[in-house]
C-alpha cells in the first residue's frame, strides 16, 4: 500500500493545478485559537476577578465560589467578560477551571448561548470528563445547536482520541447536513489516518475536496506532508512543495518548509536537506520570526553541523524581551551535539542579561549534566540558581530522576519532595515514584513511605 501512495494521492495535485485560496473558515479560529477575545477583559473591574481566579492554581479547587462571591459582593459582569475568562483559562491550561466558568455562565447567569459557546463547551467536557461524556453533551444539543462548529468539536474530540469509526461517522454526518463544507473536518481527518496508518484513505478525502470545490489550504498541504512522511513517501513532500511554489496565492508557509526539511532528514537524502535549511533560513531573513529561528536551530541539530548551528544562532539571535525559549532551544541543540561547554557559556550569556529567572533555561543544561552522570556540575548549577529564587517543581524533578539514574535514591527521594511541595498541582514520573517506593520499602521505614505517599497524591 505505502509504495504506491504517491500516485494514489498526488495524482490528485497536478503540476498545472491551480489553487485559489479563499478567506479561513477554519473551525479552530473559533474554539481554538488563543489569540485576544473580541472583548478582552479591560475594565478594573473584571481584572480584579481575573486576578482572583489566576490566583487559584489548584486546578482541582473549584472557582465557583470566586464567581459567586464576586456577585454577591454586588459587582456585574458580562458574557463577554466570562468568555473571554474562558479563552484564558484555555491558554494556561486550566480546562476544569474553563469548563467550570462556561457552565456558570450559563446556568446561573441566564446569559444567551450560541452555537460557538457550544462547541467551546464540548472541546472543555471533552478534555476534562472524557469523550464519552462529550458526546452525551452533543446528544442532548437541540437542533439549534447542532451546526459545523458543535460537530467539528465532537469530530475533533474523536480524532484526538484515534477513534477513526466515531470520527467516520461524524463526519458523514457532517456531509449529510451540508456541513463539510470546509477544509477543517478534511484536514484533520488526514491527521487522524496519518496517525492511525490509514494512509489508503487520505487520497478519496483530497479527492472529494477536489469535487466539492474545497480550496485546500495551507493546513491541509502541511497534514499531506506528514502523510507522505507516516508513507516514507519522499516523492510526495517534493510533489506538495512544487505545488506550493508554483501556485503564489498560497503563500510562502515557512512551517511547510520546516517540515519538509524535517522530512528529508528522517526519510531522505542529506543534501536535500541542507538545500531546504537554506530555503528557511532566507525566508528568516525578512520574517524575524521566533519559532522559524527556533525551528532552524533544531534542525541543524540534526544535522549534527556544529559549524552551521552557531553562525544561525550569532546572526539572528533574540533581543532580550523574548529570549528565554531560543536560548533553551540552543542550550538543548548544543547538548544534542555533546558540546557541554558551548550550552554552559550560552547559558552564562542568558543569565547575565535575563531580566526574569526562568528555571526551564537552567532545566536544559541540568538534563545534559544528568545524563552524563555530571552530578557535581548540576548540585552546583543549582545551588547557584537558587539563591534568592524558587525553583520550578520540574527543577526539582529533574534532579531527582538524575539522582535515580545513577542509583542515588535517597537523593532522588528528597529531590522529588521538594518537587512535589513546590507544584501543588504538578505530577511526577510514575516510574520515578514507584522507584522512590520501592526503596523505602527496602528500608522498611514504613512511617515514611505514608508521608512520601502522603505527599505525592496531595
Amino acid at each position: 500500500m505505502n509504495l504506491h501512495f504517491s500516485r494514489k494521492l498526488f495524482s490528485l495535485l497536478p503540476q498545472n493545478y491551480q489553487v485559489s485560496i479563499s478567506s479561513t473558515r477554519v473551525l479552530a479560529s473559533l474554539f481554538f485559537s488563543t489569540k485576544t477575545p473580541t472583548k478582552p477583559l479591560s475594565s478594573s473591574d473584571s481584572c480584579t476577578l481575573c486576578r482572583r481566579i489566576e490566583a487559584i492554581r489548584d486546578p482541582r479547587a473549584s472557582i465557583v465560589p470566586v464567581l459567586d462571591q464576586w456577585v454577591k459582593e454586588g459587582n456585574s459582569v458580562d458574557k463577554y467578560q466570562l468568555v473571554s475568562l474562558v479563552r484564558l483559562m484555555k491558554d494556561y491550561k486550566r480546562f476544569n477551571h474553563a469548563l467550570e466558568v462556561s457552565e456558570w455562565m450559563t446556568g446561573r447567569r441566564f446569559l444567551t448561548f450560541t452555537t460557538e459557546d457550544a462547541a467551546v463547551r464540548l472541546e472543555l467536557i471533552h478534555r476534562v470528563r472524557g469523550l464519552e461524556e462529550a458526546e452525551n453533551y452533543f446528544n442532548k444539543l437541540s437542533v439549534k445547536l447542532k451546526t459545523k462548529y458543535t460537530y467539528g468539536a465532537i469530530l475533533n474530540g474523536c480524532v484526538r482520541e484515534k477513534s477513526v469509526q466515531k470520527a467516520e461517522a461524524v463526519m458523514q454526518e457532517m456531509r449529510g447536513g451540508g456541513m463539510a463544507t470546509s477544509s477543517f473536518p478534511y484536514n484533520i481527518l488526514i491527521i487522524l489516518y496519518s496517525k492511525t496508518g490509514d494512509l489508503d484513505k487520505i487520497p478519496p478525502l483530497v479527492k472529494e475536496m477536489e469535487r466539492n470545490g474545497i480550496d485546500r489550504d495551507k493546513y491541509t498541504l502541511r497534514n499531506l506532508v506528514v502523510a507522505s512522511v507516516a508513507a516514507s513517501d519522499i516523492s510526495g513532500v517534493e510533489r506538495i512543495l512544487k505545488l506550493t511554489e508554483e501556485n503564489p496565492e498560497l503563500g510562502l508557509d515557512w512551517k511547510l518548509y520546516a517540515m519538509a526539511a524535517d522530512a528529508y532528514l528522517k526519510i531522505g537524502p542529506i543534501d536535500t536537506a541542507l538545500t531546504m535549511l537554506v530555503k528557511l533560513e532566507k525566508l528568516m531573513a525578512f520574517r524575524k520570526k521566533k519559532a522559524l529561528f527556533n525551528f532552524l536551530l533544531s534542525l541543524y541539530a540534526k544535522t549534527g553541523n556544529k559549524h552551521e548551528l552557531y553562525r544561525i544562532w550569532n546572526l539572528y539571535k533574540p533581543s532580550s524581551e523574548s529570549m528565554e525559549t531560543s536560548y533553551r532551544c540552543m542550550i538543548d541543540s548544543l547538548t544534542k551535539l555533546d558540546d557541554i561547554e558551548g550550552a554552559e557559556k550560552i547559558f552564562e550569556e542568558w543569565e547575565s542579561q535575563c531580566t526574569m529567572y526562568d528555571f526551564r533555561v537552567l532545566n536544559g543544561l541540568l538534563v545534559a549534566y544528568c545524563n552524563r552522570g555530571l552530578l557535581e556540575k548540576a548540585e552546583a548549577a543549582i545551588e547557584k540558581a537558587v539563591q534568592g529564587r524558587t525553583p520550578y517543581a520540574s527543577t526539582w524533578h529533574v534532579m531527582a530522576k538524575g539522582y535515580a539514574e545513577h542509583d542515588q535514591i535517597p537523593k532522588a527521594v528528597e529531590m522529588l519532595k521538594r518537587a512535589v511541595n513546590v507544584g501543588r498541582s504538578w505530577k511526577p514520573d510514575p516510574i520515578l515514584v514507584n522507584t522512590c517506593l520501592e526503596y523505602l520499602e527496602g528500608q522498611g521505614d514504613t512511617e515514611e513511605m505514608k508521608e512520601f505517599i502522603r505527599m505525592v497524591k496531595k
